[in-house]
């Protein structure tokens, strides 16, 4: 199922104040995969920077003047979301703005059934912990290093990775393992059986430890496939 994770920066916390959005980025997922596809723009808020916000993400008055106005990215925005469900952590926030920056344009609102809040996710499968975005982070070890202040791109790239997490991390790694071994088929690189199996890591006390408790069972049936003794001591592999 494709998804778009995404994120907002912002002049302030209220767009019914006059706060505008400064900043979008988006990450498109394919089965809680990122399929390399993302939007992202810095938008010129026609208004000042207060200073509050100034030091979260790092966006001047004057850097932001040289781009676009969002009524001038809108387009290329909405193609790029398509109808596809859209994922944001504390989504109600970004959600508000981006309704007021279409409100502005007369455009209808983003239709609440098409969101999937994070931070409501977090809280129902972990009650009482953290649940901010690093906190989920360092949770499931999402390498923050990168994170200096906050940027929309980045922050919608390590939600990605928290989403799927929240979703199931094993079951997504297990879709790309999938998708690899189809890529590696269609292309001839078919899979091969190890040319010598790896040595064991049981040591001879943990094997015949082993051997003893599976020799006191009644009637196991994988007693077939234990090596059998031979004179001298050695072991050869049972017949199936």
């Amino acid at each position: 199922m494709r998804e778009i994770v995404f994120d907002t920066e912002t002049t302030g916390l209220d767009p019914f104040k006059g706060d505008r959005v400064v900043e979008i980025g988006a990450v498109e997922i394919l089965n809680l995969i990122p399929t390399g596809r993302v939007f992202h723009v810095y938008i010129d808020p026609e208004r000042d920077m207060p200073e509050e916000a100034f030091r979260v993400h790092g966006l001047s008055r004057e850097f932001l003047s040289q781009h676009k106005k969002f009524a001038e990215i809108t387009r290329e925005f909405i193609d790029f979301l398509e109808d596809s469900p859209m994922v944001a952590h504390n989504a109600e926030f970004d959600v508000r703005f981006i309704n007021a920056e279409f409100a502005l344009q007369k455009l209808p609102p983003l239709a609440p059934a098409r969101i999937v809040d994070t931070l409501a996710m977090a809280r129902r499968l972990h009650p009482g912990s953290p649940a901010s975005l690093d906190a989920l982070c360092q949770r499931y070890g999402v390498d923050l290093s990168r994170r200096d202040k906050h940027g929309a791109l980045l922050d919608a790239g390590l939600l990605a990775e928290v989403y799927a997490e929240l979703r199931g991390g094993r079951q997504a790694a297990l879709s790309l393992a999938t998708v690899g071994r189809t890529r590696r088929a269609q292309t001839g690189d078919l899979l091969r059986a190890r040319p010598e199996p790896l040595p064991s890591r049981l040591t001879a006390q943990e094997e015949e430890a082993h051997l003893a408790f599976v020799g006191g069972l009644k009637s196991a049936i994988w007693e077939k496939y234990l090596p059998k003794k031979q004179e001298g001591g050695e072991q050869s592999p049972s017949a199936a």
